[in-house]
């Protein structure tokens, strides 16, 4: 699927079983922020919208404007970090990697360095993103 051009209502039509759509304060932040940091792609990129991708999976950011209408408008809070008790995980990416790279990002923080998880075999950080979600970058470990 061409990420760029594909009609709104194709790519609504082509999700399946479950799918991620962040709300964030700052859009093209964000979207700098998870192409800089974890190396994800950013698609049809705007002010309002934009549809990531990482290792080939896509989600979608939409500003808090979009969302105007829509119930969860009135419980996004006016500041402070969103998020709290999700966590992103970005399975195939190098958590040393991105957490070196966090410092290039001055709203955001690592909560977790890399650190290796042998009871289920993954090496992981975690990020805490400018918007306030907790991501996780893994890989495998022996």
């Amino acid at each position: 699927m061409d990420y760029e051009t594909v009609p709104a209502r194709d790519f609504g039509h082509a999700l399946r079983a479950i799918s991620v759509n962040l709300l964030v304060r700052d859009l093209r932040a964000e979207a700098a922020f998870l192409t800089g940091v974890f190396g994800m792609q950013a698609h049809r990129l705007s002010d309002d919208f934009a549809i990531m991708t990482h290792a080939g999976q896509p989600f979608q950011l939409h500003s808090d404007a979009t969302f105007a209408n829509h119930p969860l408008a009135a419980l996004l809070p006016e500041a402070g970090p969103r998020g709290a008790g999700i966590e992103l995980r970005l399975h195939e990416a190098d958590p040393d990697q991105a957490e070196a790279r966090v410092a290039g990002f001055p709203a955001a923080m690592v909560l977790q360095p890399a650190t290796d998880k042998p009871g289920h075999g993954l090496r992981e950080a975690v990020i805490l993103c400018p918007a306030g979600y907790a991501w996780v970058p893994s890989r495998r470990i022996g």
